[in-house]
């Protein structure tokens, strides 16, 4: 493996490099909803997630662009997001809360706004539990009628460092087929269905499916990864944050035409109930079952991780020829939080993101 600026690279050919083409973008992305100036020669990054892993990568992507969009996972159906899209037929608001809280600026006025949307109201009544931003999102999706222009205007009230979309504009149901989701018959294949269920199922999930199939993806969001320089996929909940993504037939699309180059940032460890007992090379697998049309540019992963940390002592030559399947370079780095626990720490993980662009992007600036 060849070591380059402390980073290790596999499997990249200058060849593969990509042309970038100017667009001229009906919809704004990025600072114009927040009033932000674009900072000179900036990419334009897509993320694409859902919950504290999208929200981890936002962290530290902000540190890098305000040329920024989220494209939020709309399939969860527990907790206050839950309660609110069951009551009143919206979509879940609580990640698309979670991209706008990790926007918010990093001054009095973004950091207040930043907790305020993240309280939860407390005690047993009808507001116990909810998040003050999931109804503020909830309020003005019913003013305006429209969610993408009502998360705009959220995104305006807090000043974020970009955009926040969600991938689909109605809500979406996963389902999973699992082996050995009733222990009695560990061989036997279960469809388990609901993002809260599908998190903490026992068992082995196989493959998921979305409901309706099929959805239609917002056309910003398809835009925003058509014209984006990079596109970040991971880290999250894989079954049920990164993967829906890929399912969604528009934005899948989009991701295998689009002329940005792809980067795939793996878990710091595996998440009991989806992915326990998966290895390094098992998340790459499940990715290229789910999309087996799509090529990545670059995978990062956490070299602790994979070398006796949570992971254990992976199998290096084997994820490298997983990544290769995938067209990628393998890039080990340290992107976890130094305390050990399975955090992404913000700076490092910038730090990481900051090479990977440098390193598998274009030479000179972006525009």
């Amino acid at each position: 493996m060849r070591q380059e600026h402390g980073v290790g690279v596999t499997g990249y050919s200058p060849a593969r490099q990509l042309q970038h083409r100017p667009s001229e973008r009906a919809q704004a992305t990025g600072p114009a909803q927040s009033g932000q100036k674009p900072r000179p020669g900036a990419p334009r990054i897509t993320a694409l997630g859902g919950g504290q892993g999208l929200s981890a990568s936002l962290s530290a992507l902000r540190r890098l662009t305000n040329e920024l969009t989220a494209v939020v996972t709309v399939a969860d159906d527990g907790g206050s997001s839950g309660r609110l899209r069951t009551e009143l037929g919206v979509l879940p608001p609580g990640d698309l809360r979670k991209a706008l809280a990790a926007l918010c600026g990093d001054d009095e006025w973004g950091r207040t706004w930043s907790e305020v949307i993240q309280q939860r109201f407390t005690g047993n009544g009808g507001l116990g539990g909810h998040a003050v931003g999931n109804l503020l999102i909830v309020a003005l999706w019913e003013k305006l009628g429209d969610p993408v222009e009502a998360l705009n205007w959220v995104g305006r009230l807090l000043n974020v460092q970009g955009r926040v979309l969600p991938m689909s504009a109605v809500p979406l149901d996963i389902e999973a087929q699992v082996r050995g989701h009733d222990p009695a018959a560990p061989a036997a294949v279960t469809a388990v269905r609901g993002q809260a269920n599908v998190a903490v199922t026992p068992g082995t999930v196989l493959s998921i499916s979305l409901l309706p199939d099929g959805p239609p993806a917002v056309p910003e969001a398809v835009s925003a990864v058509l014209e984006a320089d990079w596109v970040v996929l991971g880290p999250g909940s894989w079954f049920t944050s990164v993967l829906p993504h890929l399912l969604v037939p528009e934005l899948a699309k989009a991701l295998v035409e689009t002329r940005a180059r792809r980067l795939l940032t793996l878990n710091l460890a595996p998440q009991p109930g989806e992915t326990e007992g998966f290895t390094p090379q098992r998340h790459l697998e499940v990715i290229a079952d789910h999309a087996p049309d799509l090529a990545v540019d670059a995978i990062l992963v956490d070299e602790r991780a994979v070398t006796g940390g949570a992971f254990g002592q992976a199998d290096l030559a084997g994820l490298e020829k997983a990544a290769e399947r995938m067209g990628a370079a393998l890039v080990l780095d340290r992107v976890a939080h130094v305390d050990g626990s399975p955090r992404h720490d913000p700076e490092l993980l910038a730090a990481a993101y900051d090479r990977i662009f440098r390193t598998h992007g274009r030479i000179g600036p972006w525009r």
